[in-house]
C-alpha cells in the first residue's frame, strides 16, 4: 500500500501533513520509566491484545513491531518518515510499535508514556485526523482504562502534557517567508497565541530545507476541539502569508534562478549530501507548487522522505558509508526526476 505522503491533500502546496498525537497511560501501571524490561513487555502485550481485539482492527492491516528487533537504520527510518518520534527510535529497549500499512496510524508503546497514539494525514486535515484518533482512543480507553483525573484530565509522565494529552501539528513548507526574513516575527506571533513553530521533527530539531512544525503548546484547561480550532485558524493564516510571499517573488530573476539552479543540480549531481539534498529539494518543491517546474509536488515529497540517510541504509540492508550514500542518493534522484 502507498504511504500517506504519496497522496496530495488540502493546501498541500504549503502544508505537507497534519498530525494528531495523544499521550495515554494505563490506570494501574506505573509510568514506563518506573518499569523494568519485563514489566514493559507485559504492558506492551496487554495493549497489543486490546488493540487487535477491537472491531475493525485486523492484524493484516496493522503490524506489531518489537523495536529491539529492528536495526538502527530501520528504526531511524521510521522517524524520518514521521511514523514515530525521533526519541522513540533512538532508544528501542522495551518499546514496541503498532503501525498500519500506509503509516497514517501508529501506536508507540512504552516511550515516555504507555501509549503515544498518532494519526497522520497529507495536507491540512485536522478534523479527519482528530476524528480517527478520537475513535481509536475511546475504544482503547474502554478496553484498557486510562489514567484520568476529573480536575486535571489525562495523567502523563511529563507535566506539560497533562490535560488533553494532545499535540496537534501541521508540517509547513515556508521557503518564501524564510527567504524574506519573516520567520522570527512569525515565531514570536504564534507563541503569543499558544502555539510554537519548530523544525519539522519537533522539539530540538532545526528547520532544514525551510520545513517547519506548527503545533499547540497548551494542553491544560482547554478542550481538544478548541486546541484544534486555534491551530487550524493560525495555520490558514500562515499558509496565506506564504502564498502572498511566493506571488510577490514570482517573476523575480534571482528568485526563479535559485529554483531552476536547484532543479538543474538535482538532475545532474553525482554526489548529494543529506543537507544539500534537503536544501535543493526544498527549492524544487517550491518550483513545483508554483508550477514553475515540470515536477509534481507529491513526487517531490516522495523523494524528500525516501532519500533520507537511514531510509537509504534500510533499503540497502546495510550501513552505507557517507560517500556511498551520497552517490546512491544522487543517482536515484537523477533517475526519478
Amino acid at each position: 500500500m502507498d504511504k500517506w505522503y504519496l497522496h496530495g491533500g488540502s493546501e498541500d502546496d504549503v502544508v505537507l501533513s497534519t498530525r494528531i498525537r495523544l499521550a495515554r497511560n494505563l490506570r494501574e501501571a506505573p509510568f514506563p520509566h518506573r518499569l523494568d524490561a519485563g514489566a514493559r513487555k507485559a504492558v506492551n502485550e496487554r495493549i497489543r491484545s486490546a488493540m487487535f481485539a477491537l472491531g475493525g482492527i485486523r492484524e493484516g492491516d496493522y503490524r506489531y513491531v518489537e523495536m529491539e528487533k529492528l536495526s538502527p537504520a530501520q528504526a531511524i527510518s521510521l522517524a524520518e518518515r514521521h511514523a514515530v518520534s525521533p526519541e522513540f527510535a533512538s532508544d528501542r529497549s522495551g518499546r514496541a510499535l503498532i503501525l498500519n500499512q500506509d503509516e497514517t496510524v501508529s501506536v508507540m508503546l512504552c516511550e515516555e508514556d504507555h501509549i503515544r497514539l498518532q494519526v497522520l494525514r497529507p495536507g491540512l486535515d485536522l478534523e479527519s485526523a482528530y476524528d480517527t484518533a478520537d475513535k481509536l482512543d475511546t475504544a482503547l480507553d474502554g478496553a484498557l482504562g486510562f489514567a484520568f483525573d476529573e480536575e486535571l484530565g489525562y495523567l502523563t509522565a511529563c507535566p506539560t502534557n497533562i490535560g488533553t494529552g494532545m499535540r496537534a501539528s501541521v508540517m509547513l513548507h515556508l521557503p518564501a517567508l524564510t527567504r524574506g526574513g519573516q520567520m522570527g516575527r512569525l515565531s514570536a506571533t504564534v507563541s503569543k497565541l499558544g502555539l510554537t513553530i519548530r523544525g519539522a521533527y519537533g522539539e530540538g530539531s532545526s528547520p532544514l530545507g525551510d520545513f517547519y512544525q506548527l503545533s499547540n503548546q497548551v494542553t491544560l484547561g482547554i478542550s481538544e476541539r478548541a486546541a484544534i480550532d486555534n491551530l487550524k485558524a493560525i495555520a490558514v493564516q500562515v499558509v496565506s502569508q506564504e502564498r502572498t510571499a511566493r506571488e510577490s517573488a514570482r517573476g523575480d530573476a534571482e528568485f526563479e534562478d535559485w529554483i531552476w539552479r536547484a532543479y538543474g543540480t538535482l538532475k545532474n549531481a553525482r554526489l548529494l549530501s543529506g543537507r544539500e539534498f534537503t536544501d535543493l529539494i526544498s527549492a524544487v518543491r517550491l518550483g513545483a507548487a508554483m508550477q514553475l517546474l515540470p515536477v509534481v509536488v507529491t513526487h517531490v515529497d516522495d523523494l524528500l522522505f525516501s532519500m533520507q540517510a537511514a531510509t537509504l541504509n534500510a533499503a540497502q540492508g546495510r550501513e552505507l558509508s557517507a560517500r556511498e550514500r551520497d552517490q546512491l542518493r544522487a543517482r536515484q534522484v537523477r533517475e526519478r526526476l
